[in-house]
């Protein structure tokens, strides 16, 4: 993924309006993100912990998610698996839901999906970040093969949140 400012983090959210995405977080460390490893951007807004956001390059321009999470302590007790990314945790992945864009997300209609509650998926992904034992599911797909479908299944999500 290429480097993204703040600005165009800020103009590509497409489910919230410009005012929300005036006022939500971005990450102040932008610049030492490691953006030859991510597949999307995707962090939790640290002063309201349930509230997540990600950014992904598709169709040659960036689109942006607003998030809202879950606290993933209701799923500690089982092994669960990211829709992303295909990574399994104990206690890293938690529901997301995004609300619809335009007139649907008005409406209060929703997206969710099971997400790495950090959503570091592309991190994982690549063996740069631990999901603990069990975390990669053996599979004989090279890591292109495992990227690109990370970022099949994450254009999918975005598609049904803008969808009309």
């Amino acid at each position: 993924m290429k480097p993204l400012t703040e600005q165009q983090i800020r103009a590509a959210f497409v489910n919230c309006t410009k005012g929300e995405a005036g006022r939500l977080s971005v990450p102040r460390d932008l610049a030492e993100r490691p953006w030859d490893d991510l597949d999307f951007l995707g962090w939790r807004d640290p002063q309201a912990p349930d509230r997540a956001y990600l950014v992904a390059e598709l169709d040659g321009a960036p689109k942006a998610i607003a998030l809202r999470g879950t606290s993933g302590h209701l799923r500690q007790a089982r092994r669960s698996i990211c829709s992303i990314c295909v990574t399994t945790h104990t206690a890293g992945v938690g529901l997301m839901v995004a609300p619809k864009a335009g007139k649907a997300g008005k409406q209060g209609n929703s997206v969710g999906l099971y997400l790495c509650s950090d959503l570091a998926c592309s991190l994982y992904l690549r063996g740069k970040k631990d999901a603990g034992a069990g975390g990669r599911l053996h599979e004989s797909l090279t890591l292109e093969e495992k990227i690109e479908r990370t970022v099949r299944n994450l254009a999918a999500f975005v598609a049904k949140v803008t969808a009309v």
